[in-house]
């Protein structure tokens, strides 16, 4: 990717209550998918993309706060994908796809057969507002403040969190195929 491309925020905040309530044995970003874990696979992606990028795995309250610390700890980037940790299938086409249009618009949010999914890009524009979120709703209100684009994706990755011990063996087998 050329030298102005926007750094992808991967947030490993979250405590996974959801997925240890499902029966989860542990933190599901440390759960094994395949032969790596959940974590692995998102950062193989992102690697993969050659976007720059960022790993804001301290604790905090809330996504917003993870959003805020990440944008804050990336301020001279040209915009920012925000990735939630738990999307082991994400393309990396995916990334580079976003970015690139990103380019041309405030917020871009890609959409997989009507379902909004991730990474959400946002422009530097976007860095203020970013900057100060707090608490459990994400980006949602910066989303709200623009014109937000929806992109139409092939990549069933950009929907596919895991939440669940269901959402890890409903991803198990995307991963194989079957």
């Amino acid at each position: 990717m050329h030298l102005n491309a926007p750094t992808v925020l991967i947030l490993a905040s979250g405590r996974g209550e959801r997925f240890i309530a499902s029966g989860g044995s542990g933190p599901k970003l440390q759960a094994q998918l395949g032969n790596k874990t959940v974590l692995q696979h998102t950062l193989d992606a992102v690697r993969a993309s050659a976007l720059p990028w960022h790993l804001e795995d301290a604790g905090h309250p809330g996504m917003g706060d993870s959003i805020a610390a990440a944008v804050r700890a990336t301020a001279q980037a040209s915009g920012w994908l925000i990735l939630p940790a738990d999307l082991p299938l994400i393309q990396p086409e995916t990334l580079r796809r976003v970015a690139t249009a990103l380019a041309d618009h405030d917020v871009l949010i890609p959409v997989y057969r009507g379902q909004r999914g991730h990474p959400v890009g946002f422009s530097a524009r976007c860095g203020s507002a970013l900057s100060s979120l707090h608490g459990e709703g994400g980006a949602a209100s910066v989303v709200r403040l623009y014109a937000a684009l929806e992109l139409t994706v092939d990549d069933i990755g950009c929907v596919s969190d895991i939440d669940t011990v269901d959402d890890l063996r409903a991803a198990e087998q995307r991963l194989l195929g079957t």
